[in-house]
């Protein structure tokens, strides 16, 4: 049976005396934090009993944090899912303990989402939610910045030059990878749809501007039809697909540029069209893999929800120890693609 590590072992692997250890484990006089830290990891290698004691001690000397973030719909899985990523990389943040109070919203509008915004301001240090680019929400987050409360942006910019920071993908490149995909899956040139949730969404907008350059450039032989205002409703997006199908029976192609999705893979089951145009959504949920699975869609582009939240919320801690940044900037996390053989 392999000896037990003691207090002796982790001193020497942590190139520290037993009586720094001591003062770790016991919380007794200031340790520096990168001294603490470095006890630590060594304790974990060696699998040394106090492990987490010290972890814990090293925590009650941490910043405590509430951090508040506004999602939209409730009931959808992508932000339940968002939701839960969020209160994980908040309890697992190494710069401070902290508390995500997360809360959704189904409305749209501006006005609302602003007053949902400042209600959670009241209770929190620093915000990050997804909402529209309109005057109404700079408004808001210009009032918040005022007093010191730094706000982010999610999935979607607005009020750039204001918020302190956008966290999300990069939307036009988005766009651009959609079109590509479509321009190569489909079997012939022929017309193809775009779905926005909103023009009042700046990514919704930059990937209809990707989308539609790419096939300006590289892909003429196809036609995009009139952007489709979908907002986000599944039943709307469901109509308005079969609709498609019975006007334009040459579709080649269909991208659902934001929310909605569930209505179009649903719209599409039912049509049952004799050939399925070549179909991007975004978000790998339940129902875009079993689409997948039955090539239903052809290809998912999705959020990759974990190393978002815990860049995030790395960056809203910053912004509280550290003030307003000089130039408010845009963090770009890289997109995962989703195809029917690497579900």
């Amino acid at each position: 049976m392999a000896k037990r590590p003691t207090i002796t072992d982790l001193a020497r692997i942590s190139g520290v005396s037993v009586a720094t250890v001591d003062r770790v484990l016991n919380n007794r006089l200031p340790v520096r934090e990168e001294t603490a830290r470095r006890v630590y990891e060594a304790a974990t290698d060696i699998g040394y009993h106090a492990a987490g004691l010290i972890r814990q001690r090293m925590r009650q000397e941490l910043p405590e944090y509430r951090l508040g973030f506004l999602l939209l719909r409730r009931e959808d899985f992508f932000y339940g899912e968002f939701a839960r990523e969020l209160e994980l990389a908040v309890a697992q943040s190494q710069r401070f303990r902290g508390t995500a109070a997360v809360d959704f919203t189904s409305s749209l509008v501006p006005d609302e989402i602003a007053a949902e915004m400042r209600r959670l301001a009241t209770r929190s240090r620093a915000v990050a939610l997804v909402g529209p680019d309109h005057p109404t929400l700079t408004a808001a987050v210009e009032a918040l910045k005022a007093r010191g409360l730094p706000v982010f942006s999610l999935l979607s910019d607005f009020a750039s030059g204001i918020r302190e920071g956008y966290v999300g993908l990069d939307n036009r490149k988005v766009g651009r990878t959609a079109a590509w995909m479509i321009a190569k899956a489909a079997r012939k040139p022929g017309k193809v749809a775009l779905f926005v949730g909103s023009h009042r969404f700046h990514g919704h907008e930059l990937r209809e501007i990707g989308f539609r350059s790419f096939f300006r450039e590289h892909a003429p032989e196809f036609t995009v039809l009139e952007t489709l205002v979908n907002l986000e409703a599944n039943q709307v997006t469901h109509d308005a697909m079969i609709d498609l199908l019975a006007r334009h029976p040459d579709l080649a192609g269909c991208y659902v540029a934001g929310g909605g999705m569930e209505g179009a893979v649903s719209g599409l089951r039912e049509a049952r069209p004799k050939q399925m145009p070549a179909v991007v959504c975004n978000e790998i949920t339940p129902v875009s893999r079993a689409a997948l699975a039955d090539n239903i869609l052809t290809m998912v582009i999705s959020t990759p929800l974990a190393a978002l939240c815990r860049e995030l919320v790395d960056l809203m801690a910053h912004a509280i120890e550290a003030g307003a940044a000089n130039a408010p900037g845009q963090t770009f996390l890289p997109f995962d693609i989703y195809l029917p053989e690497n579900i």
